[in-house]
């Protein structure tokens, strides 16, 4: 028997979006080529222009990579809490941690540069890769999209 109540269960299954799963990936995505980009980089870098610049990117790296990940938690746990206590309850922990992630990049800054400013070079530029690997995102979205 078909009823008024096999209508409403009809209607009221979620429709996906379009290209919502290729989007929602974006993030597992980027984090594997930082993965990717990051040994590889050093590698080259070592060849061509000496180990403590490979070195000092590598560990700027790791951080960028550590800091893109830990980011990503924090924004979810922020807005979780927001939403679950509608603003009234404090974020001094979250805070506290958000601010955590500038102390680290600070002291590893901090020990690279004195241990030879080469490697305080090659640091700042493995700080950036992050931004490296969200326009790969952006181009390989293109891409897509352009194909479709």
């Amino acid at each position: 028997m078909s009823g008024a109540g096999d209508q409403q269960d009809e209607q009221v299954a979620p429709r996906s979006v379009p290209g919502e799963e290729f989007y929602s990936g974006a993030y597992r995505r980027i984090v594997r080529d930082l993965l990717v980009l990051v040994p590889c980089s050093t590698v080259l870098l070592w060849l061509s222009f000496n180990r403590a610049f490979a070195i000092g990117f590598l560990v700027g790296g790791g951080v960028a990579i550590f800091n893109f990940v830990v980011l990503k938690r924090l924004i979810i746990a922020l807005a979780d809490r927001v939403i679950s206590s509608a603003g009234r309850e404090r974020s001094s922990g979250l805070a506290l941690r958000f601010v955590l992630r500038y102390v680290l990049i600070a002291a590893v800054a901090y020990a690279i540069f004195k241990s030879s400013p080469m490697s305080a070079y090659g640091l700042l530029a493995g700080l950036g890769i992050p931004g490296i690997a969200i326009m790969v995102e952006a181009a390989y979205e293109v891409y897509v999209s352009l194909k479709n």
